[in-house]
């Protein structure tokens, strides 16, 4: 395999074909070998794995993938590159290319078409300004996935895996916490990249639950409580939820309910774990 994760290919890569990064697809390329082969350890593929890579960029780590996997299916929103992936891939015969945007592709559809429904693995070099639209999709939509590996911006990364009452903690965190186990497996710095981004990157790996570990009876509810929380968050939850037009739970419904399960009325949302959101939930259904 003549690897293109390299700072002197990936020049190469562009230059040959005059290709130019589109700032409003966040584009950042890794050149650093060893991350590369973090995130591929990371996802734990094996040649029985079905494989989205989103992003795939030239390909750098598409061919590692490749490589490993079963089956790959790579999907780049930029039309550019496509001429570029179809001759960095060449050389394998279990990829295949889609020009779209992960977001408006029937992603349940593909693992259908492609793994007969069976989970897929998830790997991507994400772009920052979109990494929770994409990751919150993939989770939210109950698609067959078992785990998700990606590269993210080192903020994002820390609030997927912050605990109750740290400054990380939020609504991201919570919601990625209700699907799925996450932990940091690399930190990245920006020298890492071509162009190097402004701040620094980490790897996240979300083992997705086959069924959310916490009974919730309304799932909707418990996400617009914890987004009601989370959007006041320097007021106590009372009058974060009270405030929230579209909830329509009074000041003493929250009370009351805080109160049952033993928690004070000042409290804050960023002091619940998500067991307590979903407690909370339930009890305001009744």
């Amino acid at each position: 395999m003549n690897k293109l994760v390299s700072a002197g290919n990936t020049i190469d890569v562009i230059k040959k074909h005059d290709f130019t990064f589109r700032k409003r697809f966040g584009q950042n390329f890794l050149i650093d070998e060893h991350v590369l082969e973090k995130i591929v350890q990371a996802a734990d593929i094996t040649g029985d794995d079905y494989v989205i890579e989103i992003g795939p960029g030239i390909g750098s780590m598409t061919q590692y993938l490749c490589e490993k996997a079963g089956k790959v299916t790579a999907v780049e929103i930029d039309r550019d590159l496509i001429p570029i992936l179809n001759e960095t891939l060449g050389d394998y015969d279990n990829v295949t290319v889609i020009n779209d945007d992960i977001l408006k592709v029937d992603i349940a559809g593909l693992i259908e078409k492609e793994n007969k429904g069976k989970p897929a693995k998830v790997v991507a070099n994400l772009p920052y300004y979109i990494t929770t639209p994409i990751v919150m999709t993939l989770l939210e939509d109950h698609l067959p996935i078992s785990s998700i590996t990606v590269m993210v911006q080192k903020e994002v990364a820390q609030r997927m895996q912050a605990e109750p009452g740290s400054k990380d903690y939020g609504a991201l965190s919570l919601a990625v916490k209700y699907y799925s186990d996450p932990h940091i497996v690399a930190n990245v710095p920006p020298n890492c990249f071509i162009p190097r981004p402004k701040v620094g990157s980490a790897v996240i790996n979300l083992i997705v639950y086959d069924a959310p570990v916490i009974n919730v009876k309304d799932e909707k509810l418990m996400f617009k409580l914890i987004r009601a929380a989370f959007n006041q968050r320097r007021k106590t939850l009372v009058n974060s939820i009270s405030n929230s037009g579209d909830l329509g739970f009074s000041k003493q419904e929250i009370t009351d309910a805080l109160n049952a399960m033993n928690l004070p009325e000042t409290i804050r949302g960023e002091a619940l774990s998500p067991e307590q959101f979903a407690a909370l939930s339930d009890r305001l259904i009744f």
